[in-house]
């Protein structure tokens, strides 16, 4: 069943920094190339989740990841432009200085081939969910809060349509050679929606709007079952 077409995608090379909208992207079995291959690790924090994340430090939203390293394999930057427009290279003394100052504790870069994710490599949201969070919020809502990798149009007005995806197979591109991903779960939501991603201010409505309308889920995330091209425009179907 044809569900509708890619709209956006989007990768975020360092966990929590600004991200990169792209036209095309490969798709591997560790998500999309390049994405979330890098985090800060709070030193001091002995738990199974010791990254740096923007619901710790809403500042690290206007960090921007700049720059390509022809070293890797992989497309990811060289550097980072700071809020204040500073620039330090990506794996400087200079910037994990800047970034455990702003925290208030020690922080290092840590890079993890296969990547740093919360639940899975690969998050999907439709515009419709975003729509729905806009009309019962009474907020113009940027779709950028809810950091997706892929973002679908589908001819659907329904909001939170994708839970219905869970179980089943996302196919990208003509016929079944292209990408593939299996939906495993929803995507539950923490504060990190509530912040502007170009301001990093803070409007709780938009979470309680989604704790309302779905019980705090929007969008699904998945396991890549096929590598391939995703690309802007692309027709994504619904399989079994």
């Amino acid at each position: 069943m044809e569900l509708g077409r890619i709209s956006a995608i989007f990768r975020y090379p360092v966990k929590s920094m600004a991200g990169e909208q792209l036209d095309v992207a490969q798709l591997s079995w560790h998500g999309i190339a390049g994405d979330r291959r890098f985090a800060f690790r709070r030193l001091a924090d002995k738990s199974g989740f010791p990254w740096l994340a923007a619901s710790k430090l809403p500042q690290l939203l206007l960090y921007k990841p700049f720059g390509l390293d022809s070293n890797t394999a992989e497309r990811l930057p060289t550097h980072v432009r700071t809020p204040d427009r500073k620039e330090y290279e990506l794996r400087s003394d200079e910037l994990r200085e800047e970034v455990s100052s702003r925290y208030g504790s020690d922080v290092e870069l840590m890079n993890l081939r296969h990547g740093i994710f919360d639940e899975a490599c690969i998050s999907v949201l439709s515009l419709s969910t975003v729509h729905g969070i806009e009309r019962e919020s009474g907020r113009d809502i940027d779709l950028r809060r809810f950091r997706p990798n892929v973002a679908i149009e589908t001819p659907s007005a329904e909001p939170f349509e994708e839970d219905r995806w869970v179980g089943r197979t996302l196919m990208f591109g003509e016929g079944n050679s292209g990408a593939a991903l299996r939906v495993t779960m929803r995507d539950e939501r923490c504060v990190m929606v509530n912040f502007d991603p170009d301001t990093a201010e803070r409007d709780s409505e938009v979470m309680k709007t989604v704790v309302r309308m779905n019980g705090n889920y929007a969008g699904v995330y998945g396991t890549v079952v096929r590598a391939g091209e995703l690309r802007v425009g692309q027709v994504v179907t619904l399989g079994a």
